[in-house]
């Protein structure tokens, strides 16, 4: 069989050894090959049956084939069946540039089909153990997704851009027009952070460029975005927003009172449904899957053909991974204030500072290079939302590196601070806490997001 697919046509040799061994040549190959990752795609999918579904002769068939595309015709994809059929029965055989653009796609395949064996079995032979070792990371790294659409552009418009992967597993566009290259960092980010208050009394975030600038907790999604809004009434302007309950009338009739990008909910109420689609750009988006529990891994291009691979930030911290240091312990109110800033802080860039009360953020301040700078710009958030930071608790993403920047959010009004700690000069920052009566917790983790 292979010799019939290889052997050049042409070459006097080669003609000369299939007719000696009576090899007829094979000039056409279609195959469909096993349903490898359909079958793993399935919840609790057996080894033997993931095993069972991998195709041996399939790719071999369609690699000699590619091979040799100079003279065979070789479809791996049934896209392209009308498209040879047409150019066979025109001429009775393909062109060799429709054979060249097949060949290619040939390899893109049985590539990508090998990744997903190479992926599988490499996260089912691997232990609990194994997986909690940092040593036990991927040795080869795999990367293959199917083109899953373009988009009209990358982070500017001069930049082409697509998209790859099981994105529509995750999330069902229910209207509005194409999501770009933006779109889908923000949504991700907003999906991330929202799937943070899963299960919890309704809670609204409104993001912009992937940076949380508002986040509200309450009785409804009512409460929960007027919370969030009053964050900041200026950055929400064409932002994206997630909730992580039902989508209430009440609620997307105050949404649409200004311009957003993107919704994000695990469902719409229909009349809620009704009303937002009558903005015809407005992108809604239904959250299928937690996007967070996709892949323990979070994966990055830095050029120069390589990547940087991490273990996802999936750390939770509750009361009891507090460690209080200082002599004042926090209240239950300030504890609650505290778990629900470090859950949001943990999603803006840094250097990240967050003011927030029990159910609601109050000043923000992101990605920059000082964290004195970021303390500065929370604050005068906060002053020019009108929310006073009386009684709030001040969250930081890494360790206070001196006591300036508890002093200076102490003065601004905060009584309580959840950091990581770790400081060499921790000492002298619990020390400006207890001078200020501020009550101080430790982590003992970072959040870091460069």
């Amino acid at each position: 069989m292979h010799g019939g697919l290889l052997f050049v046509r042409g070459n006097a040799g080669h003609e000369e050894a299939a007719r000696k061994h009576d090899i007829a040549p094979i000039d056409l190959v279609v195959v469909n090959l096993y349903p490898f990752e359909q079958t793993v795609a399935k919840p609790n999918v057996a080894l033997h049956e993931a095993i069972e579904n991998i195709d041996i002769g399939g790719p071999s068939m369609l690699r000699s084939a590619a091979k040799n595309h100079e003279s065979v015709t070789v479809i791996v994809d049934p896209a392209d069946y009308a498209k040879a059929a047409e150019q066979i029965a025109a001429t009775g055989e393909t062109t060799l540039e429709f054979r060249r653009q097949l060949a290619a796609k040939v390899f893109a395949r049985t590539a990508a089909y090998d990744g997903a064996i190479a992926a599988h079995l490499a996260k089912a032979f691997d232990s609990s153990e194994q997986s909690a070792s940092l040593s036990e990371l991927p040795a080869r790294l795999n990367i293959t997704a199917p083109l899953a659409q373009h988009l009209r552009y990358g982070e500017n418009p001069h930049q082409k851009a697509v998209l790859y992967g099981k994105f529509s597993e995750y999330f069902q566009q229910l209207h509005g027009k194409e999501l770009s290259y933006n779109n889908i960092l923000d949504l991700t980010s907003a999906a991330n952070l929202i799937a943070e208050f899963q299960g919890e009394p309704p809670t609204l975030a409104i993001l912009k460029h992937t940076n949380p600038c508002g986040v509200g907790q309450g009785d409804s999604l009512q409460s929960a975005w007027d919370k969030a809004l009053a964050t900041d009434r200026q950055a929400p302007f064409g932002g994206i927003i997630a909730v992580n309950t039902t989508l209430d009338l009440a609620c997307a009739e105050s949404i649409s009172e200004i311009f957003s990008e993107v919704i994000i909910a695990p469902d719409f109420a229909p009349d809620a449904l009704a009303h937002l689609q009558k903005k015809k750009n407005l992108r809604l988006l239904k959250a299928l899957k937690n996007p967070t529990a996709s892949s323990p891994y979070d994966i990055r291009s830095v050029g120069a053909e390589s990547y940087l691979l991490q273990e996802r930030d999936a750390k939770t911290v509750t009361k009891t991974d507090l460690k209080i240091v200082t002599k004042r312990a926090p209240s239950e109110a300030e504890l609650r204030a505290m778990l629900f800033g470090w859950r949001v802080v943990k999603h803006l860039k840094s250097n990240a500072i967050l003011y927030a009360a029990a159910d609601r953020t109050l000043g923000v301040g992101a990605g920059q290079m000082s964290r004195v700078d970021s303390s500065r710009i929370a604050v005068w958030k906060a002053g020019e939302a009108g929310l006073p930071l009386k009684g709030s608790v001040v969250c930081s993403d890494a360790f206070f590196p001196f006591p300036d920047g508890l002093i200076a959010a102490a003065e601004a009004g905060a009584t309580a601070a959840i950091q990581p700690g770790g400081s060499v000069r921790d000492p002298e920052v619990i020390a400006a806490a207890d001078e200020r009566g501020v009550t101080m917790v430790f982590t003992g983790i970072r959040h870091f997001r460069h």
